[in-house]
């Protein structure tokens, strides 16, 4: 694991004098605020050309546009409007695009965060083509792989030349699955460097306030997985869940849209619109969740990045699944794991807003604001040292 991004003494530079060009994907609303800082490092580096490619794998413009002007990023130098669909259509169009854009864009690196479909699709298409990639957040590892996510880290990972992770347990996983030690690069979280940027700004909007509730004395809830509600059993469970909730706390929910139209399909739309004390909201822009996220009393999510802001923000958050590839939020952060146990989620949620649960509160290692900077240090000194790859035929 390297801490920094040095060229290395005596190192022969990269023959080609011409910046790297360096292709970013984006696709859906955890993708942009990981690409965000380092979009904003790369503009800053004489040896470096950034270009942006957005695979349109989220569509609703809640989802995708409000997040570009929210974190002020630059439009997309390619879009590929490729929308929902099933996994294998969905990454299939994505690989097929994508492949196009890259024949005619020829990148020296494509650079990818997450794990997504269309961090998967995009890293596959490279590496086919003989393109090095970049993975922004490796090595995260839930051990579950029953969710599509898991296998789409473990699929880039294993086909990536730069591991960038954001903590040091993604090291160990790397490690066991065979990654080259030279190849893995400790940079910390760029996600939270949107975080702290924004944060301030986050804060002054006071958006608790447009839903007739008071800082600290409500419930943000955000739920997505299929786990949690594509089974209508298991739908039903989380409804009954929000109402105990509500009983304590407001709950300010916004939904979305594959949990919208999930309890639309399974009639508990109804349901949940019934339970006085929940306010169901329109999926919100980067800063009216964010300021929302900081403002709660307790946070109940299913979401890896959620859990990171809240730990960076020392807000309580209660996550809705039996395991994390975010151990760190955990050990170090204020995240708490609840089970699969429909009585289980509802004991711990009295507990908390009770006060009889405590949770750590310290921000991991190298969550300083300063990670996108790191990664393209990285990136131009893997360039001036000749750019090694495993896949770049030499």
């Amino acid at each position: 694991m390297k801490p920094d991004a040095k060229a290395e003494p005596g190192a022969k530079a990269n023959s080609d004098t011409k910046a790297a060009r360096v292709l970013c994907v984006v696709g859906a609303r955890p993708n942009f605020m990981k690409m965000a800082p380092v979009l904003r490092a790369l503009g800053e580096h004489p040896g470096l050309e950034p270009r942006l490619v957005h695979t349109g794998q989220h569509y609703d413009p809640a989802l995708s546009d409000a997040f570009f002007a929210d974190l002020g990023m630059p439009q997309p130098d390619r879009h590929l409007e490729v929308g929902s669909g099933s996994h294998g259509a969905q990454t299939a169009r994505i690989l097929e695009r994508f492949e196009a854009v890259l024949q005619e864009e020829r990148p020296d690196l494509v650079l990818v965060a997450g794990d997504v479909n269309s961090t998967v699709a995009c890293a596959l298409a490279a590496v086919k083509l003989w393109i090095p990639v970049g993975h922004i957040e490796a090595g995260l590892r839930s051990g579950d792989r029953t969710m599509p996510e898991e296998i789409n880290r473990i699929l880039t990972d294993s086909i990536s030349d730069l591991l960038f992770i954001t903590s040091e347990d993604a090291e160990t996983h790397l490690l066991r699955e065979g990654a080259r030690p030279e190849d893995i690069h400790f940079v910390g979280n760029s996600m939270i460097d949107s975080l702290r940027r924004h944060e301030a700004g986050a804060r002054d909007r006071e958006a608790w306030g447009q839903y007739d509730v008071e800082m600290a004395e409500y419930l943000l809830v955000t739920l997505h997985r299929p786990s949690n509600v594509d089974a209508e059993d298991r739908l039903r469970d989380v409804v009954r869940l929000l109402r105990e909730a509500a009983e304590h706390l407001p709950v300010l929910l916004p939904l979305h849209p594959r949990t919208r139209n999930r309890l639309k399909e399974t009639g508990l739309q109804a349901d949940l619109e019934s339970i006085p004390g929940i306010r169901i909201l329109p999926a919100l822009g980067y800063l009216d969740f964010l300021s929302l996220t900081a403002g709660a009393r307790l946070v109940l999510t299913d979401s890896g990045g959620v859990q990171e802001e809240t730990t960076a923000l020392g807000v309580p958050c209660l996550t809705l699944r039996p395991n994390t590839e975010r151990p760190v939020t955990v050990t170090s952060g204020t995240n708490l794991l609840v089970s699969d146990h429909a009585e289980d989620h509802i004991e711990i949620l009295r507990r908390f807003v009770a006060g009889r649960v405590e949770v750590p509160n310290r921000v991991p290692a190298l969550w300083d604001g300063h990670a996108g900077s790191r990664i393209v240090e990285t990136i131009g000194a893997w360039w001036a040292n000749g750019a090694p790859s495993r896949v770049r035929p030499r």
